[in-house]
């Protein structure tokens, strides 16, 4: 048997011609049923959950370790969690001093400095920040100001009729979490935060605007972005949040429109709307550290109404997650002591470099292109930086303060903390080592302003790294992986930045529109798609672009990196190399989503459904069509003419 495929796994009531993702997926997904705790299940949440185990043994061994001071901060703050007790017997008491806060206030002026101090808190403001590389001179830090002030997860929710009932049922959650927090009229709040916040929604740009590197990218000083929104004293704002002066000085504003818009709002008439909606984000921040009652009105609203799930997370997950979100590289640190072998970083290395060569020969080969752009894309391929496994060294938690009998507080000490680091940013030189991600998370990703690829430990195992697997099963998996997140550095919005991270145009006129005319056909074949469960509703091509490129692309270069380094045709089990290949990438989206969920997705993930990562991208491989005799009379066939190969 090769390890990695199980042909007995598949069914032979579907043909692979017709169906790649449930030909190998089939059995799995008839047999198969969502844990009632999520809203998915598949080869992803295998991993998280077994990763989530591992996490779950390190935490608990934490506290019994007396001599490690990080190790007992990880202790207080699980056992902070997990004392049920406590926080049941504490109710809602933890919110007073916070909704007193929001109760002293007198006028618009107050608001703006009440929210600034709230937001050093951790509860929800109405912009979002970030510190990152600048995208014009990525050598530095800038700070990043979006959108934000909603409680849905998309503007589209306030206004689409489809989401009537959704809106119905928020207005539910409104009016339950006031009556929950012992604050009089909850309906009538309810009513007027929706109403507030149907109007911020108003100016938000949609996801597929909010995608655009270049119309995101709009740097002011701090005079420009108070003219953006007088109303609005930033300096004030920044006393409250203990921001220095420094972090407003020059600003990434993403979306200059949606400030200006509240200046609309930001009006003596509007306070006591703003100050039930401040009093939603106090009580929302706080709610899942509070009594259970907080808890399960949160899940009702969040998991089961949004999302579908049946069922709450166990606290103990719950816990976990808390942890890792307050200390998570201190665990990380911890759990690639035992779970990432040097070997997995020597193999991960050698299908990097492989993947790097294939894109270069892919490039050099590409008939749309000129030679001048064609230079500077193996420039910026020659530039790119691969992270493996976990950070060089690891984040530094001494100055960040615990208490096992103080679960809220930790919570407020672990986001003020977490802000400390990014502010202390500016002006500090770029950290090349940060990473973004734990080692324990299963996921990867790109970064485009350091041109960097990331790999984190927890996805370096099966179905997508094999370490005694053959070439097709790692290559038609993490292979894939490897070529998707390298995609990104070449799709419609990491094309647009340099080796250097620069968000600067190094192409022809004539080789963008080659490339716009390419992409336009991937979003046509994507539009036309529906997934199970989405009741017609069909996939946004021009949201999940990106994704679709790294996709096509990460599939396709691994192929011909995969035939680089293994050119034998030798079958295993009937099965042929290519034909491993390609059943090993279709195991990799082995995935089951609730309908709920499915259609929350096609709203606001900017991925595919998983059945069309597997066979809409096939469809475009010419190796594909070879592997399995794929003809005009199956249904994968898609016209020599119509298939889109880009990289």
């Amino acid at each position: 048997m090769n390890p990695g495929i199980d042909p007995t796994q598949f069914d032979p009531a579907v043909r692979v011609q017709d169906d790649l993702f449930r030909y190998v997926n089939g059995p799995w997904l008839e047999s198969t049923a969502i844990k009632p705790d999520r809203a998915t299940a598949g080869s992803f949440v295998q991993l998280v959950d077994e990763a989530e185990a591992k996490v779950r043994t390190i935490i608990e061994e934490a506290s019994l370790v007396g001599d490690d001071e990080d190790q007992r901060k990880i202790g207080d703050l699980y056992e902070s969690f997990m004392d049920e007790d406590r926080v049941e017997l504490l109710g809602a008491k933890p919110l007073e001093a916070e909704l007193a806060q929001v109760d002293a206030i007198g006028d618009v002026a107050e608001f703006v400095t009440t929210l600034g101090v709230l937001d050093r808190q951790g509860v929800g403001s109405v912009f979002g920040m970030y510190i990152g590389p600048d995208r014009g001179q990525p050598d530095r830090y800038v700070t990043h100001l979006g959108q934000g002030g909603i409680g849905l997860p998309d503007e589209s929710y306030y206004r689409e009729d489809e989401s009537a009932d959704i809106r119905d049922a928020y207005l539910t959650h409104l009016t339950t979490m006031f009556d929950l927090a012992g604050l009089d009229h909850a309906a009538g709040r309810a009513a007027r935060v929706l109403d507030l916040e149907t109007r911020i929604a108003a100016h938000h740009w949609d996801r597929v605007a909010c995608r655009d590197a270049q119309k995101t990218y709009n740097l002011l000083d701090g005079g420009g972005l108070q003219a953006l929104v007088p109303s609005f004293d930033w300096a004030a704002w920044s006393v409250g949040a203990e921001v220095p002066e420094a972090v407003l000085a020059e600003v990434v504003v993403s979306q200059p429109s949606f400030l200006q818009g509240l200046e609309t709002l930001l009006v003596a008439e509007e306070l006591d709307a703003w100050k039930d909606w401040l009093r939603w984000q106090v009580i929302h921040s706080a709610s899942p550290y509070l009594a259970s009652a907080f808890v399960a009105a949160n899940f009702e609203f969040y998991g089961r109404t949004l999302s579908g799930t049946d069922e709450l997370r166990p606290r103990w997950k719950r816990g976990v997650g808390f942890v890792e979100g307050a200390m998570g590289e201190a665990v990380g640190k911890i759990y690639v002591q035992t779970e990432f072998p040097p070997a997995s970083k020597a193999r991960m290395t050698e299908l990097i470099d492989n993947l790097l060569e294939a894109y270069r020969q892919s490039i050099t080969a590409l008939p749309w292109m000129s030679a001048e752009t064609k230079q500077r894309a193996h420039d910026k391929l020659d530039s790119f930086n691969p992270k493996i496994g976990h950070p060089e060294t690891f984040r530094d938690y001494t100055v960040l303060e615990t208490d096992p009998d103080d679960l809220l507080g930790n919570v407020r000490r672990a986001i003020a903390f977490a802000t400390d680091r990014e502010l202390a940013k500016i002006g500090s030189p770029i950290d090349r080592d940060e990473w973004y991600m734990t080692p324990q998370t299963v996921n990867a990703y790109y970064n485009p302003t350091m041109n960097e690829i990331v790999f984190p430990a927890a996805i370096l195992q099966p179905p997508f790294f094999h370490a005694d697997a053959d070439d097709a099963v790692n290559y038609g998996a993490i292979g894939a992986v490897i070529g998707h997140e390298i995609g990104h550095g070449f799709d419609d919005q990491g094309s647009q930045y340099d080796g250097t991270g620069a968000l600067r145009n190094w192409w022809t006129d004539d080789d963008r529109a080659a490339f716009e005319q390419l992409t336009s056909a991937l979003i046509a074949q994507y539009d036309d798609l529906s997934p199970v469960g989405a009741d017609g509703r069909t996939v946004n091509g021009s949201l999940t672009i990106g994704e679709n490129i790294g996709d096509l692309g990460g599939l396709g270069i691994a192929y011909q990196a995969f035939r680089l380094t293994d050119p034998s045709d030798q079958p295993v089990d009937g099965l042929t190399p290519d034909q491993r290949f390609f059943i090993s990438w279709a195991q990799a989206w082995q995935s089951k989503v609730r309908p709920a969920e499915t259609l929350r997705r096609l709203t606001v993930d900017p991925h595919s459904p998983p059945e069309f990562r597997c066979n809409q991208v096939v469809r475009n491989i010419d190796a594909f069509y070879a592997a399995f005799d794929v003809t005009p009379v199956d249904a994968l066939w898609l016209e020599p003419e119509d298939r889109v190969a880009i990289w």
